[in-house]
């Protein structure tokens, strides 16, 4: 169920990922990722980063991938998570399972620290980077505008290990 991106799978997680553009504040985007702009981020991420999908009888059903965090290379060892999932695949521990994947993966890419930045306010989100050991490390104010609206985010790390 959980396989590798690739490109072929472009037009599929772009067709997933606009609505949460178009509707949600969950990400910062604003227009929507044609599938060849979605080729092009997924051919710029995984040679470096795990990229990853929950497909069931064909169907996406939700995606998880590691990106760079920060363009410093003191922070090379550090990657930024994200998740999506299809609204009929909520609450079916998709999103846990492609977690737990990445988490896997994580360090045989080099990461050794993993930062979920959410949103707020999304309880459902914190509640689930909190279930999966994801710490509150601190509120940014105002740093984010959609829909007129300025959003809060909140960093939320996960270190793989206490020796790096």
């Amino acid at each position: 169920m959980i396989d590798e991106v690739t490109e072929a799978d472009a037009e599929a997680i772009a067709g997933l990922y606009n609505p949460y553009v178009l509707n949600s504040r969950v990400t910062f985007e604003i227009d929507p990722v044609t599938t060849a702009g979605m080729a092009q981020r997924i051919r710029s991420v995984t040679p470096s980063y795990p990229w990853i999908a929950w497909k069931e009888e064909g169907q996406l059903l939700g995606y998880a991938y590691l990106a760079r965090f920060r363009s410093r290379a003191a922070y090379d060892h550090v990657a930024e998570s994200s998740v999506y999932l299809h609204p009929e695949a909520t609450g079916k521990g998709i999103g846990t399972a492609l977690y737990r994947q990445l988490l896997e993966l994580a360090p045989g890419y080099g990461i050794s620290r993993i930062i979920g930045v959410i949103a707020l306010p999304n309880e459902g989100s914190e509640r689930f980077h909190a279930t999966l050991g994801f710490s509150r490390a601190g509120v940014l104010e105002g740093v984010g505008c959609k829909f007129g609206e300025l959003i809060d985010t909140l960093g939320a790390p996960f270190a793989l290990n206490s020796d790096s």
